[in-house]
């Protein structure tokens, strides 16, 4: 498990008072909040070191090379557009399973965790913009400033070519992605209604990018993850790619954009074993029984494989209330897995939440931000359910008391 500790970088001041700072990130994390509260701020930065540390691992780069020239900031940072949230009193640490990562006066360090074990992850971030992908012909042709983006797009490019004519499920209305190969369109078929993705409602445009490269991505992860068990690098092949990527870099005549295109052609022998999706607003215009399908596939989708993180961000109580449905889901699975006669439980369980949607309430942990002080706090649980008690609920309540203060005004007239 990572861990990862903020203080004084863009609206996040105090950061997390309990456990030394540090925020666990495990296999579910989901940040809530207020815009501005800092939620897409920790994503990224988790993006950011994660990247940083498959990188470092493969031996796509020295540790020097992130420190040098202050690219930390102004190449990865950038990436994600946050390199302007540094203050003079920044402090960024991460802990992860290979490398150790601090941030401290100016200055970036990068130390070797020589225990416990590394594997090579996938990593995706889901932009809260994706919804603008779906409403323009040819999105890869555009100039766009977000790197990020671009990157979503790629992918977006290359999973919808796995839609084939016979269609991919999407989890709301019993509808289906088909790919038109030769007019590069996506169209949504239902019941009797087929339509161009480019005219689809607004939760078709932001759901679509979402599902498919979430599919995707993890799908192709678990076919090399099955495969680096049959096949994994000897010792051998490991020094012989170590020393490719030496020649890379000792190779004068080479641009830094071709070092990097050689490298990825190098790095593609590795087999990656995990898929870190990390997901602005999965709720992004989407009904609330949609909510609950669209976070159910998300959860799928993380459990193909052991390591698998899922990553969240998000304004919407109904997904923090779905996740602990999937939590009590798992809970009952194991308990009916303990009785003799389950009457059918397991079939009724299906209907509620998927047996592969469901989730140990020790591999989720949910943080609350607070855009006024800049503090980060964990949302406590009760025999494993997270807590009501949280900021999305009492947003809820509150629309109810403004309610009864309405009442009380014409009850006094």
């Amino acid at each position: 498990m990572s861990q990862i500790k903020i203080k004084n970088f863009g609206p996040i001041k105090e950061g997390y008072l309990e456990n030394d700072g540090w925020l666990d990130i495990r296999k579910v994390t989901l940040f809530i909040g207020n815009q501005g509260s800092g939620k897409s701020t920790i994503a990224k930065l988790i993006s950011c070191f994660k990247w940083i540390e498959k990188a470092l691992t493969r031996g796509d780069y020295e540790p020097n090379w992130f420190i040098q020239r202050n690219r930390f900031r102004k190449v990865y940072c950038t990436y994600h557009k946050i390199q302007n949230y540094f203050k003079d009193n920044t402090e960024l640490y991460y802990k992860g399973d290979s490398y150790w990562i601090d941030y401290t006066n100016g200055l970036l360090s990068i130390t070797q965790n020589q225990i416990g074990s590394y594997q090579l992850p996938q990593i995706m971030y889901v932009p809260a913009e994706r919804n603008f992908i779906s409403t323009i012909r040819h999105p890869e042709l555009l100039k766009l400033s977000s790197d990020a983006l671009v990157e979503f797009i790629t992918e977006f490019d290359n999973a919808k070519k796995e839609a084939n004519i016979d269609g991919l499920n999407l989890p709301i209305n019993d509808t289906l992605i088909q790919y038109d190969r030769l007019n590069d369109l996506i169209n949504i078929k239902g019941n009797g209604y087929k339509v161009r993705l480019t005219e689809a409602s607004s939760g078709f445009q932001s759901l679509v990018p979402l599902h498919l490269v979430s599919w995707s991505l993890a799908h192709s992860v678990k076919i090399q993850a099955n495969r680096a068990k049959k096949t994994s690098m000897s010792s051998d092949e490991l020094n012989r790619f170590k020393e490719g990527i030496s020649d890379i870099w000792l190779n004068d005549s080479l641009t830094d954009e071709q070092r990097r295109a050689a490298i990825s052609v190098l790095s593609s022998k590795f087999n990656k074993s995990v898929f870190i999706n990390i997901v602005e607003e999965p709720e992004q215009n989407l009904f609330p029984t949609a909510q609950q399908n669209v976070l159910n596939s998300l959860l799928s989708f993380n459990n193909f494989n052991e390591g698998n993180e899922l990553i969240m961000t998000t304004h919407s109580p109904y997904i923090i209330n779905y996740l602990t449905i999937a939590i009590q889901g798992m809970a009952l699975n194991q308990k009916i897995n303990r009785t003799k006669n389950t009457n059918g439980a397991i079939d009724k369980l299906n209907k509620i939440v998927p047996k592969n949607s469901t989730i140990s309430d020790k591999d989720v942990i949910i943080y609350q931000l607070n855009e006024k002080n800049g503090s980060i706090e964990k949302l406590e649980n009760f025999e494993g359910v997270p807590s009501g008690e949280n900021y999305l609920n009492q947003s809820l309540v509150m629309g109810n008391e403004l309610f009864d203060a309405l009442l009380e005004i014409e009850q006094g007239l």
